[in-house]
């Protein structure tokens, strides 16, 4: 009752301005009585993945909490786990505005934020002063003037900042509201960025004596050789996991809708079946070797269990979850 009330309000107002609403008050009242608003009980599913403890395989995905603002708000809403950001090594304003674009019709959003944000030092700040004390993943990226030939330097000093609070790291390549950051998910300029992260990896395990999974973010908009390239380039560099998929260029689903064009990644229903075909895919192509996390289009129970059965071992939930609310999360998990 209390989502459908916030969000008739927030709907009515431009949608970064909601964004930003919402989470400035996530982060205001989450240690107050005012926190009732949002906080539920959900029920007990415990998952191993990747050797880590999940309360329940439902996530949020990156993107909402960039700066992990609101990371002890989004627990008491139930999610098994809350992957922050994508952040980089320094701050930075993203495209100009407006970049964010409600499609009603579709249950759909169009997004070309640009990974605003105010850089890995204020999000580790953020994740130190946090209560919470489950599953977090940090997904890191580089900065839009990093040219993609020094890209794995961002992606590796990011990884250094963030190793010893992560329960898990993610490396976004597949967003499309950065210049040639999709360029990173093919051939030797992939294989040239998992290698050297692997070694980064293994170097800061040995110094933090701890193992802290790494899984890559790819792309919905990947062919089918595309598809095998990048499974096999994971798996050959040992890559603990992926997530699929981000957001999509495609438009066909909701040509003609108000803002469908407009540049961005597409999320929500109209990556559903695509996003489910890519982790299809790679659970077939790397013969279930290659944990999964899958996200796009979950926006109920069913298309949840759509993408278990596809392969995925967990969930994560963005765009369903602007639309539907916490309540999300228990219908997940009721239905499962």
């Amino acid at each position: 009752m209390f989502y459908d009330l916030a969000r008739r309000f927030m709907f009515t107002r431009d949608a970064e301005w909601a964004h930003e609403f919402a989470l400035n008050n996530l982060r205001r009242f989450a240690h107050t009585p005012l926190s009732a608003a949002w906080s539920q009980t959900v029920p007990n599913k415990p998952v191993n993945f990747l050797g880590l403890e999940f309360k329940n395989p439902v996530g949020l995905a990156a993107g909402l909490d960039k700066n992990a603002e609101c990371i002890d708000a989004f627990s008491q809403m139930g999610f098994g786990f809350v992957e922050v950001g994508t952040v980089t090594p320094r701050p930075q304003a993203g495209n100009d505005k407006p970049r964010i674009f409600r499609l009603p019709q579709s249950n759909a959003i169009i997004n070309r934020m640009g990974f605003n944000n105010k850089g890995v030092d204020n999000l580790v700040n953020n994740v130190k002063a946090a209560k919470y004390d489950g599953i977090l993943g940090i997904n890191i990226g580089k900065n839009k003037d990093t040219p993609n030939e020094q890209g794995k330097d961002d992606y590796i000093h990011c990884m250094r900042k963030v190793f010893e609070y992560a329960s898990y790291i993610t490396v976004n390549i597949s967003s499309p509201n950065t210049p040639g950051l999709r360029d990173l998910q093919y051939g030797e300029a992939l294989d040239d960025l998992l290698q050297s992260l692997k070694n980064e990896q293994l170097d800061l395990a040995a110094k933090h004596n701890k193992h802290v999974p790494m899984l890559v973010k790819i792309a919905p908009d990947l062919d089918a050789v595309q598809i095998s390239q990048v499974s096999d380039s994971l798996i050959n560099n040992k890559i603990d996991g992926v997530i699929a998929t981000n957001t999509t260029l495609e438009r066909a689903a909701v040509q003609g809708q108000q803002y469908a064009d407009e540049a961005g990644g597409l999320s929500g229903q109209p990556v559903r079946a695509r996003s489910t075909h890519v982790v299809s895919e790679i659970k077939r192509l790397t013969e279930g070797k290659l944990p999964i996390i899958g996200v796009g289009g979950i926006d109920d129970a069913e298309s949840a269990k759509e993408k278990f059965a596809a392969g995925a071992d967990l969930v994560q939930v963005y765009t369903g979850f602007i639309y539907k609310g916490p309540e999300l999360v228990k219908t997940i998990l009721k239905g499962l």
